[in-house]
């Protein structure tokens, strides 16, 4: 599953959330952190004498990486591991609350928005959000959420794959370009390459006008992200894709992402989610924060990359990369 099909999972509007819920668990204009529908187990498993440990993957590259480097690290501190594949949060999640997978790979707004809608209502993350900008507070509301469901969200780091605009680098460098402020101040209009629920969620098109009052003159429907999408911008059919931070085709686009200077995006940082009966353990923290404190939004770029452009396996990008950091103490 490509990044260009995942959902989000915070600014949601009360009617597309609650139509998602039963599809994907999240508004349907963003990544497949939930997207998807079927389940499969895969993944390598090893011994380890400190018990077994189900390490859940939502079946989309970096979610497959992220998965891969967790079982790896967990493996270097004893655990036996293996990796199961669920694409869709409304199956992972609750395997995730019955011990059925013990640990995934999260990302804080998105999914305190999705227990948000689970615990108070499919209209709560329109009315009440608990997601917001800020980090912090952010994991807070979903610490709060997830502990009464049985899961508990271990330290986020500064990795975040959140939802992202890019112009091409020609257009930026005519423009004086380097943050969505700079793209307001200059008047210009701009058609996006989005989905088309770009037009009315906040994040998108009216978050554009009112937070940076960006001139929006339209939007093109060609998907989150998407070849498509980044090849108008790239033709110059359209000035402005909608994608996420750690997009890695980028490049080969000529594409450039402009700075949300005035942080209209939630804060979807990368944070380990488990199910705290099972791997609640401090040992289990421990090791996974071991990756939290190093992984950077720029590596996840250069770990998708990998995958997605050289064809290499997740199992062995994730070996190099802890390899190369020095986080794993024995042969595996």
């Amino acid at each position: 599953m490509s990044k260009s099909t995942r959902v989000l999972g915070a600014a949601l509007g009360a009617v597309a959330l609650a139509a998602s819920l039963t599809a994907c668990g999240g508004d349907s204009l963003e990544k497949s952190k939930d997207g998807g529908g079927s389940s499969a187990s895969s993944g390598s498993s090893s011994g380890g004498g400190k018990g077994k440990l189900v390490i859940g993957a939502a079946g989309f590259t970096e979610s497959n990486v992220l998965a891969e480097l967790y079982a790896q690290l967990l493996r270097d501190a004893g655990y036996s591991t293996s990796i199961t594949t669920v694409n869709n949060r409304e199956l992972y999640e609750p395997s995730l609350e019955k011990g059925e997978i013990d640990v995934v790979p999260e990302y804080a707004a998105t999914l305190a928005e999705f227990l948000n809608a689970k615990v108070n209502g499919p209209k709560a993350p329109e009315e009440k959000p608990v997601a917001s900008s800020d980090a912090a507070a952010t994991v807070a509301a979903l610490e709060k959420l997830a502990a009464p469901l049985g899961l508990k969200a271990l330290p986020a780091g500064s990795a975040v794959d959140q939802n992202a605009f890019a112009v091409t680098k020609e257009f930026a460098g005519k423009n004086n370009l380097k943050t969505l402020s700079d793209l307001g101040k200059s008047g210009l209009k701009v058609k996006i390459a989005a989905g088309d629920e770009c037009a009315v969620r906040p994040f998108c098109a009216p978050g554009l006008k009112t937070t940076y009052g960006i001139d929006v003159s339209g939007i093109d429907p060609k998907g989150v992200g998407t070849p498509q999408a980044k090849q108008a911008v790239k033709d110059g059919v359209d000035q402005l894709v909608l994608t996420t931070t750690t997009d890695a085709t980028l490049d080969s686009f000529g594409l450039v992402l402009l700075e949300d200077d005035k942080k209209l995006q939630n804060a979807d940082n990368v944070l380990p989610v488990v199910n705290a009966k099972d791997a609640g353990a401090p040992e289990v923290a421990a090791a996974l924060d071991k990756l939290t404190k190093t992984l950077t939004t720029a590596d996840l770029i250069a770990l998708n990359r990998k995958v997605d452009a050289e064809r290499a396996k997740p199992a062995d990008v994730a070996k190099a990369f802890l390899e190369s950091k020095g986080l794993l103490t024995k042969e595996q």
